[in-house]
């Protein structure tokens, strides 16, 4: 309070002068975020045509965050969002794979993240286990070239089998590796160690919501994915102490 009222003794003008250079900033970080809007509709533009023609006449872009994208969500909603993606080990429950895009699906996800497993640890995962929304052939065949057995879902199983059609033999394009990845999730022995992904996919998942990663307070994809990055560290810092617990409860 003293500091304000020698203030507004010795320089009456210099609260008003904040306050317009508070109100300029704020109009220029605004414009700012229009002009990046706006650059952002024009990648989805040939993105949507793509999909449909003259969809793109309903390109949207947020002007809050021009990078994210808008999303379906757990309720069935749609609002601007982001898709991040953690990648768990099986056994030890640990973080080992980090991504946040504005992707709004998950197909094509798995290739970038085998790689970043790839180029963090010098080693490639010998298996890679995933929900339906990644089946992607190109990533199955990509993975699989590399060495890498995938355990995904057969889409519209039961469908397939309803129309009297082995929801497990090839299909007419199909690659070899994907010839292989079909008649792999029709053994037992693929569909107990498939259902191994429920686990070590939720359990990392629920962790990170609980510790608050509900919602980013953040704009940008790189923004958005130092938080993440943030709660894989929180997680795997968890997992050491619980995984040290437990090896000493073995040797004791």
């Amino acid at each position: 309070m003293a500091e304000l009222k020698a203030e507004a003794e010795t320089d009456p003008g210099e609260e008003a002068r904040r306050v317009q250079a508070a109100k300029e900033r704020a109009a220029r970080e605004r414009k700012e975020r229009l002009e990046a809007a706006l650059a952002e509709r024009e990648t989805l533009v040939p993105k949507m045509e793509r999909r449909k023609k003259g969809s793109s006449e309903n390109a949207r872009t947020s002007t809050t965050d021009p990078e994210c994208r808008k999303m379906k969500m757990a309720d069935g909603g749609f609002r601007p969002a982001y898709n991040v993606q953690f990648a768990t080990t099986s056994g030890s429950l640990v973080i080992v794979g980090v991504d946040v895009t504005n992707a709004g699906t998950d197909g094509g996800q798995m290739q970038p993240m085998a790689t970043q497993i790839e180029q963090r640890y010098s080693q490639r995962p010998q298996e890679y286990l995933a929900d339906g929304s990644f089946v992607s052939l190109d990533d199955i065949t990509a993975l699989g070239r590399n060495g890498i057995t995938t355990y995904l879902p057969i889409m519209e199983e039961e469908k397939k089998r309803a129309k009297g059609i082995d929801p497990y033999a090839p299909v007419k394009g199909d690659s070899q590796e994907v010839v292989e990845w079909r008649r792999r999730m029709g053994e037992p022995s693929s569909q107990a160690i498939f259902r191994e992904r429920s686990a070590a996919a939720e359990f990392p998942n629920a962790g990170c919501r609980n510790r608050g990663l509900r919602q980013f307070n953040v704009r940008g994809v790189m923004k958005a994915k130092a938080i993440a990055l943030w709660h894989a560290l929180a997680h795997n810092f968890q997992r050491m102490l619980d995984l040290n617990r437990r090896t000493i409860l073995e040797l004791s």
